[in-house]
């Protein structure tokens, strides 16, 4: 590991967060985990669990670790689907997030909202709450395209 420091730079630098789209299947039906936001920005709105990265953390420990703290889900196998900068999605400042996906082990186990989320809660993908914070229907929506793309959800809605 790279020695730590202090850097100054004369150009303003993103921050960058790490959002995880968790799926589970219950009843042959896919639904999807969001935590209800208890601070600003977006108090109470709906977002898909997340949060800034450590300077000295990989991307995919600073997911799995949001998703933890917000949500107490643990062990979901996730994968990078993409990164997401529009100028403006974060009211705090220039944010850049990567996104990963994954599915949880059989029902999801017990969720509850911790650290800055005050809820969490699995909705059905076809019943998505309206005006996600963030760009989080963006995401969404791309993670659910690829989601019915896969083999494992062709089988869990036949199968329910």
């Amino acid at each position: 590991m790279a020695k730590r420091g202090r850097y100054v730079y004369a150009w303003a630098r993103p921050m960058v967060t790490a959002d995880a789209v968790v799926f589970r299947f219950v009843g042959g039906r896919a639904q999807m985990l969001l935590v209800r936001r208890a601070r600003e920005p977006y108090k109470g709105c709906w977002a898909i669990p997340g949060g800034f990265i450590e300077m000295d953390e990989e991307l995919e420990e600073a997911v799995s670790r949001e998703l933890e703290e917000e949500t107490g889900l643990r062990g979901v196998s996730l994968e990078q689907i993409g990164a997401f900068g529009r100028v403006g999605r974060d009211p705090r400042g220039r944010v850049i997030t990567v996104a990963f996906m994954g599915i949880a082990a059989r029902g999801g186990g017990k969720i509850r909202g911790g650290d800055d989320a005050a809820e969490a809660r699995w909705f059905d993908i076809e019943r998505l709450p309206e005006n996600m914070a963030f760009d989080h229907e963006e995401i969404s929506g791309l993670a659910i395209g690829r989601l019915k793309r896969k083999k494992v959800y062709r089988v869990q809605v036949r199968a329910g």
